[in-house]
């Protein structure tokens, strides 16, 4: 018999692939818990309801968006700031390129919060986190004298929407250079900056 913690787990990673691949309206606790091998009463125990379910996994989501947007300044010099923003961005595609199902689910909570103001709330605050670390980094490219101040709200808005956009356009399977527009989006906005 598996332990809690591995059947918690296995419960959450089924939900994951089912709900982006079926959606939360044809995905029902009992084709979870058969998947995971265990009976429908014991996913009970794991969760009282599907409804539960969803928000815990959604607030898992939205806990991994923050740390992966929490970015690391140590290593961030006058020098390799243009490298670091590419890094940032190459990441993100690539993570996004293997894991096929994080858009599918991701626009699933999207139209939930069309109709649920608690989720929409949340979207709205993972929303304002992903601008401000992208906002917080440029403060500190300033700080270090890596960029000038001008307008630098707008430009670290632009390329937190660019990365934003290429992750939608890749969820559709369009095939473009997604690497070379996240560098073009960096090298206008640092050309731009240039002290």
């Amino acid at each position: 018999m598996r332990n809690r913690e591995e059947t918690c787990k296995k419960i959450l990673e089924t939900a994951y692939v089912m709900f982006s691949e079926k959606g939360f309206d044809k995905t029902s606790l009992s084709m979870i818990a058969a998947d995971v091998g265990i009976s429908k009463p014991a996913i009970y125990y794991y969760f009282t309801s599907k409804d539960e379910l969803i928000e815990y996994l959604f607030d898992e989501i939205c806990r991994d968006i923050s740390l992966s947007n929490t970015f690391d300044y140590s290593d961030i010099s006058r020098t390799n700031l243009k490298q670091k923003l590419l890094e940032i961005g190459y990441q993100s595609i690539d993570e996004q390129a293997s894991d096929k199902h994080f858009n599918k689910i991701f626009n699933q909570y999207i139209l939930l919060a069309s109709r649920d103001d608690k989720y929409m709330t949340r979207l709205l605050d993972v929303q304002a986190g992903y601008l401000k670390s992208y906002q917080d980094l440029f403060s500190y490219a300033v700080e270090i004298e890596a960029i000038s101040a001008t307008n630098i709200e707008a430009k670290a808005h632009m390329l937190a929407m660019v990365i934003d956009n290429i992750s939608n356009f890749m969820l559709t399977g369009s095939k473009l250079d997604y690497k070379g527009i996240w560098q073009e989006a960096v090298e206008s906005v640092l050309r731009e900056q240039a002290l």
